[in-house]
């Protein structure tokens, strides 16, 4: 076949729930109508995002048909080198789909969304997992002919359409199709389902691919590590006081982190739990020296010292899952149309450890020391759901949620202090002679994440290692030692990486 009879060729990788099929028949329905013989083929992906369905296409306009009128025979799979467009759901698809070899700089239109939706690996991860938007970038940049990017997520949500008219949107804004507008448009039309909803969403989606061309990336790529989502607001009768404070008592480049702190803690708990974190901060900012230029060690413990502060216990988990907000999140997520019903079950499966924690500490001491009174907690161990699309297992959860209010008192508070105060008495105790070496004791803490078995594995790695820092201090190489076993500690969660690591640098805990 010459090269002018060869078939344009276009491969979708999408997430579930995002429309790839639907894209898909509209892609045919839009050939057939502009005079192109098309075959598309899915492949479908693993469910919980850990791949996506790739979808591919090949069309071949019948005015190139020979004066036999045979039909060229097309592939069912894009093969690498030779893929015309390649067009991206989500960002991390477009790694994927350079690794494949798909993308190409000699040929290949690279159209994608730049929003991410957290693979079950990255959310899995002890330590951060995410991959990084900026070396995808690098690589998307390089490995395409021409890169349309921008947040077709947002768009859709913003025009009130789906992901799916975004995305057919970005095709025909891209230009890479030699079809009209209109077999576009009709064939959406076609489609009969949702057809005002999806124009509006597909002329956003176009108009966003022509600004891409015209002016580089429509949507500024979040940096590895930045956050992606709004901190939690203050509530009306703090924000003065507590930014007020903020902005007395702390250095400019500080105050960013630790406003998102106050209001964390403040949702957590209360204004004065959010004091408490401000009061524990300020002990570590005294600790730097003038002229440093950063205060390092009083971000890195501020930013550790709010996670461990919110530390996650049944009562959160209940706040969480009843606030405000959550059902149209969850509708969103489901994508359910308006009018339809969406029924939601938590399912729960709490440990005899975790119910004894949320008892008054005394009794809860208790509880945990005797045999019978465990065996008789036993019995409410069992996994089970709760319906909060129901008013009875909204209640339940909400009851658990206002015990907020007792949480002072409660065993997994009082516990989860006394640690934290050993924790920054040891950063303070260290820093005056290895301040590199405190900052990573503060890294330190994210170790400790989650609740039952990942939290106990958590807490007994940092224990172990905590307890080897003391006699790294003033070594010349006591902080790289130390970010070397947190390192391992975080590479996999039975501990064997941690024991071998310390093995090999030959340490043992100081008395």
């Amino acid at each position: 076949m010459a090269a002018a009879q060869r078939p344009i060729t276009l491969s979708i990788a999408a997430l579930g729930g995002q429309g790839g099929g639907v894209v898909t028949d509209w892609l045919v329905l839009a050939a057939r109508r502009a005079g192109y013989i098309v075959q598309a083929t899915s492949v479908p992906g693993v469910a919980q995002r850990t791949g996506a369905t790739i979808y591919y296409l090949e069309f071949f306009a019948q005015s190139a048909l020979g004066a036999d009128g045979r039909e060229p025979i097309l592939a069912l799979m894009p093969s690498p080198g030779d893929v015309d467009i390649v067009v991206a759901s989500e960002w991390v698809e477009v790694g994927r789909a350079i690794n494949r070899g798909l993308v190409t700089p000699d040929r290949t239109t690279l159209i994608a969304s730049t929003h991410r939706d957290y693979t079950i690996s990255e959310k899995m991860a002890l330590g951060d997992g995410r991959a990084n938007s900026q070396n995808i970038l690098a690589g998307a940049t390089a490995a395409a002919a021409r890169l349309i990017a921008f947040d077709m997520a947002a768009i859709a949500e913003k025009s009130g359409g789906r992901i799916s008219a975004v995305i057919f949107g970005a095709i025909a804004g891209a230009g890479v199709l030699p079809w009209t507008l209109e077999h576009f448009h009709e064939a959406i039309r076609e489609s009969g389902i949702g057809v005002e909803p999806s124009l509006a969403a597909f002329e956003v989606g176009r108009q966003a691919a022509l600004a891409a061309i015209g002016g580089g990336l429509a949507t500024v790529i979040p940096a590895a590590g930045e956050a992606q989502s709004p901190a939690a607001p203050f509530s009306t009768a703090l924000a003065a006081a507590l930014r007020q404070r903020i902005a007395a008592q702390f250095p400019a480049e500080l105050q960013g982190v630790l406003s998102r702190a106050a209001a964390r803690l403040s949702d957590y708990q209360d204004a004065a739990y959010a004091s408490l974190f401000l009061e524990r901060v300020a002990q570590i900012l005294a600790l730097e020296t003038p002229g440093r230029g950063s205060a390092q060690l009083t971000a890195v413990t501020a930013r550790s010292l709010a996670l461990w502060m919110s530390f996650e216990d049944v009562i959160r988990v209940a706040q969480v899952k009843t606030r405000a907000g959550r059902p149209e999140q969850i509708r969103q997520e489901v994508r359910a149309n308006p009018g339809e019903l969406v029924r939601v079950s938590e399912f729960v499966k709490p440990r005899v450890e975790e119910i004894c924690a949320t008892l008054p500490a005394g009794l809860g001491r208790f509880m945990l020391g005797s045999t019978r009174a465990k065996r008789i907690l036993s019995c409410f161990t069992a996994g089970r759901q709760i319906p909060t699309s129901r008013i009875g297992g909204f209640a339940l959860l909400r009851c658990i949620a206002g015990l907020r209010r007792f949480r002072r008192a409660t065993l997994r508070f009082q516990t989860e202090q006394e640690r934290i105060e050993l924790w920054l008495q040891q950063i303070r105790s260290v820093a005056a002679a290895d301040y590199a070496l405190a900052v990573e004791i503060a890294e330190c803490q994210n170790l400790v994440k989650g609740y039952g078995d990942t939290h106990e594995r958590g807490w007994r790695s940092f224990s172990e290692i905590c307890a080897l820092a003391a006699g790294l201090a003033g070594t010349s190489k006591g902080a790289q030692q130390l970010r070397a076993l947190r390192e391992a500690a975080l590479a996999d969660d039975t501990g064997a990486r941690l024991g071998q690591a310390i093995a090999g640098l030959k340490l043992s805990a100081s008395v």
